[in-house]
């Protein structure tokens, strides 16, 4: 290109880019998804779908089961009912592999002293609908995965859902053995809990969600709606999750949604208080106790904008089938923009943008962002001398480092061909960068490194290694960094 721009005969030289139809689903409500596609507050969820709709994914929604839906059935893959108290259970029996949602309504005074009576819910019919609702059915909804898959996970029934039962089921989703439960055939790459409780993230929930992680398998939970501090409520207090705030059709924070340092992303999750129609459209049933005809309702909460994220995750899973959790809320976090409304006490980085993470991750645009740990502390490197060593303290990490660990190198130097240099892992396992040279007599080592450490925990401190191994040139390592 450089090369036809310089010659004066030539007028203009611009890419022969690729161009797609742009037409929308033909889904007959999908006019009033507004969180998918509005210019100020939607997620940029079409932009998305010319590169991915979630084919090969599977996404477990840990939640009230599912009622039969048309607009949903043909992505509706086996789950499992994990509530072992009957009462709570209300389908006559204890955990068995059918997670049909019976309705979880319950009379006054029935879930507590002064609560009242309340019809029965479909939650989690509603939150499916948003990840995988079938699209261009000329029906209905449209899904924001609408390629993937829907493991129904039971774990609330009436009056809610016990943390035995969900750790259970968290386990179970994500490939892992639970007594007495068969193998699950359907392993789910994401997680969605639109669901949470008081207190502080036990430890038996952590280790449950941190063991899921570990399997390849990314966690997507609620704030919680007691705009509260989220710090204050589980799972959305857990490490190792993404929680999700929920904003309004304007793009500010909801006025229920939960906030604080712990939130990592904010998503569309509605707010029917200034008018139905700015909730969530999705998947419901119009029964009021029992299962009657299925239908479509406006919800509102972060139970809403939960399944935004995961089904964003789905999408990113389905583009790039090697990313890890990590990779994946990073990608997210690095990709959203700017809240477009007010947000008191912390709304993660931002409001998601589905296409413009999707472009990150499968190469064509954006960033895949990743944490960065970096040294600056400059160090000079004696000539024909001993090695120095510069040392970066990672933490907070999960599992082990990815295969594609970016180390980043800036040294200033008068000969870089004498110049030896290894990356350390905590374990002390020498990773070589650069070996000496005499026929490279340029200055300076100013560059990027990839390296295959999916061997090595990430957490831990990790060094950089240096020796001059000639004489007459001198120099200085200023800084280096990586980018997990």
């Amino acid at each position: 290109m450089a090369e036809y721009q310089a010659d004066p005969q030539v007028a203009y030289v611009v890419p022969d880019r690729l161009n797609t139809p742009k037409a929308d689903p033909n889904d007959t409500e999908y006019s009033k998804q507004w969180d998918l596609f509005e210019a100020t507050a939607g997620m940029n969820v079409p932009g998305a779908w010319n590169t991915t709709t979630g084919t090969g994914v599977t996404v477990a929604v840990i939640d009230t089961g599912y009622v039969a839906h048309s607009d949903l059935a043909a992505n509706i893959v086996g789950g499992y009912d994990f509530i072992a108290d009957t009462a709570v259970a209300v389908d006559g029996n204890g955990r068995d592999s059918n997670p049909a949602d019976p309705g979880d309504w319950y009379n006054a005074n029935e879930c507590g002293s002064g609560i009242p009576a309340s019809n029965s819910s479909w939650h989690g019919t509603h939150v499916a609908g948003t990840i995988a609702a079938v699209t261009n059915n000329s029906k209905g909804v449209a899904g924001i995965a609408y390629g993937a898959k829907i493991s129904p996970v039971r774990v609330l029934g009436k009056c809610g859902g016990y943390d035995s039962d969900i750790i259970d089921a968290i386990t179970w989703a994500s490939g892992g053995t639970v007594s007495g439960v068969p193998a699950n055939s359907n392993v789910a790459k994401v997680i969605n809990m639109s669901l949470g409780g008081d207190g502080a993230c036990t430890s038996a929930t952590q280790s449950a969600i941190n063991a899921a992680v570990n399997r390849g398998t990314t966690v997507v939970v609620a704030a919680g709606n007691e705009n509260d501090n989220v710090a204050n409520h589980s799972p959305g207090n857990c490490n190792n999750v993404i929680s999700v705030a929920a904003t309004n059709r304007s793009g500010a924070k909801a006025s229920y949604s939960n906030y604080g340092s712990l939130v990592d992303i904010s998503a569309p999750g509605g707010q029917t208080s200034t008018g139905t129609a700015n909730g969530i459209l999705s998947t419901l049933n119009s029964g009021t106790k029992t299962p009657s005809t299925e239908n479509y309702a406006y919800y509102q909460g972060t139970s809403m904008a939960t399944p935004h994220i995961a089904g964003l995750v789905a999408l990113m899973k389905s583009a790039n089938s090697s990313l890890t959790p990590a990779q994946i809320e990073s990608a997210i976090k690095t990709n959203a923009r700017a809240l477009p409304g007010s947000c008191s006490g912390g709304c993660g980085a931002g409001l998601a943008d589905a296409a413009k993470t999707v472009q990150a991750v499968s190469g064509s645009g954006g960033s895949t962002g990743g944490t960065t740990f970096s040294n600056t502390t400059a160090v000079s490197i004696p000539d024909n001398g001993s090695a120095i060593e510069s040392s970066i303290a990672v933490s907070g990490r999960s599992g082990n480092a990815p295969s594609t660990l970016q180390v980043g190198v800036d040294i200033t130097h008068t000969y870089r061909g004498d110049l030896v240099i290894d990356l350390v892992a905590p374990d002390g396992t020498a990773y070589r960068l650069k070996a000496s040279s005499t026929s490279d007599s340029a200055d300076n080592v100013v560059t990027t490194y990839t390296v295959n450490a999916s061997s090595e925990v990430a957490n831990g401190t990790w060094k950089l290694r240096v020796q001059d191994v000639a004489a007459q040139d001198t120099g200085r390592l200023n800084s280096w960094k990586l980018t997990f």
